[in-house]
C-alpha cells in the first residue's frame, strides 16, 4: 500500500493528482479529479496544467489522462527496467507456448504492480495493464510473492480488511493464511476468478541472488477454454530461467 503524500506541499499535492488515476481510468474530469483528492478545484486545476505542461498529464476532451511522459521516467527505474530487460526472452518464449496472456509483476506495498503484459488478439479482456497494481491477495501474481515474503507482511496483509473484487475473492484470513502455505510447499499459486470473472491464472516466483522473491511470472486466460494446471511446467520454466538469470548477473557483479 503506497503511502500518502503530503498535501502540505506543491509537490504532495501534485502526487495526489497522479495517484487519483487508477488502473481502469482512462481519462478523468477535473471534477472527479478534485472529489478523489479532496483538494480544491482552483488548486486541482492549476496543478493538473502544470502536470500537462511538463508532460506528466495530457489536457483531452473530457478532462486529463495520464501522459508519456510518466512511462518514460518510470522506465528509467533502474530494478524494473534491468529485471525487465532479463525478463523478456522468457516473457517472450512462456507466450510462444501458450498464446495467452503473460505478466510480470512486482511487489509494492500490499499490491502487484504489473510490469509487463504481453497477449495477442484472441486474449480474454483482462483488468491489468502495464504500470497497473491489483490487490496481492485476489491475483495468482500476488499470492505467489505473499507465500513468499516475509512473515511479518503476511501477517499485516492477513490483518487488513481483503477487498472482496468478485464472488470468488478469498477475504477469509484463515483460508488465505491456508492457501498461502499450499503455494510456499507447490512452488506455484492460481487464480480462479478473484480478480476478475471470467479469468483464471496461474503463477510462479523469481527469486534473487539471495533467494528473496523479487517478482513473479503468471499466464491467464478465460474459463471454459484455459487450464492453468496444464501450464504449471511452463510457468515454473520461465520463472526459473529468470532467477538463473538474476543470480548469473549478481555475481558478475
Amino acid at each position: 500500500m503506497t503511502s500518502a503524500a503530503d498535501l502540505d506541499t506543491v509537490l504532495g499535492k501534485a502526487v495526489t493528482i497522479l495517484r487519483a488515476f487508477r488502473a481502469d481510468d482512462q481519462t478523468l474530469p477535473l471534477a472527479e479529479i478534485v472529489r478523489r483528492t479532496g483538494l480544491h478545484k482552483a488548486t486541482a486545476h492549476r496543478l493538473a496544467q502544470d502536470l500537462a505542461a511538463n508532460r506528466l498529464l495530457d489536457r483531452v476532451e473530457g478532462g486529463y489522462r495520464l501522459s508519456s511522459g510518466l512511462f518514460e521516467l518510470g522506465m528509467r527505474a533502474s530494478l524494473e527496467r534491468s529485471l525487465l530487460e532479463m525478463a523478456m526472452p522468457f516473457l517472450q518464449d512462456l507466450y510462444e507456448r501458450t498464446h495467452e496472456t503473460v505478466h510480470l509483476g512486482v511487489r509494492d506495498g500490499h499490491d502487484v504492480v504489473y510490469v509487463a503484459k504481453i497477449g495477442g488478439h484472441r486474449q480474454a479482456k483482462a483488468p491489468s495493464r502495464t504500470g497497473g497494481r491489483m490487490p496481492l491477495h485476489c491475483t495468482a501474481i500476488g499470492k505467489v510473492l505473499l507465500a513468499h515474503a516475509d512473515p511479518a507482511l503476511r501477517a499485516e496483509v492477513l490483518s487488513a480488511p481483503l477487498v472482496r473484487r468478485t464472488p470468488h475473492t478469498v477475504v477469509a484470513p484463515g483460508l488465505l493464511r491456508r492457501q498461502l502455505e499450499r503455494v510456499k510447499e507447490e512452488g506455484v499459486a492460481f487464480e480462479h476468478e478473484e480478480s476478475a470473472l471470467g479469468l483464471v491464472c496461474v503463477a510462479a516466483p523469481v527469486f534473487g541472488a539471495e533467494d528473496e522473491p523479487v517478482a513473479a511470472v503468471s499466464v491467464t486466460g478465460p474459463v471454459g477454454r484455459f487450464r492453468p494446471e496444464t501450464q504449471v511446467a511452463a510457468v515454473r520454466a520461465a520463472a526459473t530461467g529468470l532467477s538463473s538469470t538474476i543470480a548469473r548477473r549478481d555475481r558478475l557483479r
